[in-house]
């Protein structure tokens, strides 16, 4: 799945869109996906300014976007633009390696259960061989007015 793919998907749009692409998935059970860390990330500039970090909660966003992805091929449907998916909530957060400018992140995510319109994830985010994040995510998706 390409950035067109990902854009079609995902309403999040600069500076927030936090996937540059998927690299595999199978339908109801994974997907990994990359970001590519630069240091023209916007928070970057505050955080920090004299050894730039990528802020954990990122790392999160960005796995919450994969699992999104996964929601979407899994269903084999596009949001409209009155659904928005939202967390309900994170688990177990961990944050094992510090993320910089020229890190390729890469996002695992598997989808745990739905039930109910809620979807409970596994997710993981390394560099290289290395864990960078890993938490249980659960989202929702909402119709808004």
């Amino acid at each position: 799945m390409d950035i067109h793919e990902i854009l079609r998907l995902l309403p999040h749009r600069y500076p927030i869109l936090l996937v540059d692409r998927v690299l595999s998935y199978e339908k109801g059970k994974t997907i990994k996906a990359l970001k590519n860390v630069t240091i023209n990330e916007p928070f970057f500039v505050g955080h920090f300014p004299h050894r730039p970090v990528m802020p954990g909660v990122m790392m999160l966003e960005a796995m919450a976007q994969t699992a999104a992805l996964l929601s979407f091929a899994t269903a084999d449907a596009a949001p409209d633009s009155k659904a928005v998916y939202y967390f309900a909530g994170i688990d177990a957060a961990r944050f094992k390696r510090v993320v910089e400018p020229g890190d390729q992140l890469v996002m695992n995510v598997e989808l745990l259960r739905q039930k109910a319109g809620i979807f409970k994830f596994k997710g993981t985010c390394h560099v290289g061989d290395e864990l960078a994040c890993e938490a249980e995510l659960m989202c929702t998706m909402r119709t808004v007015g």
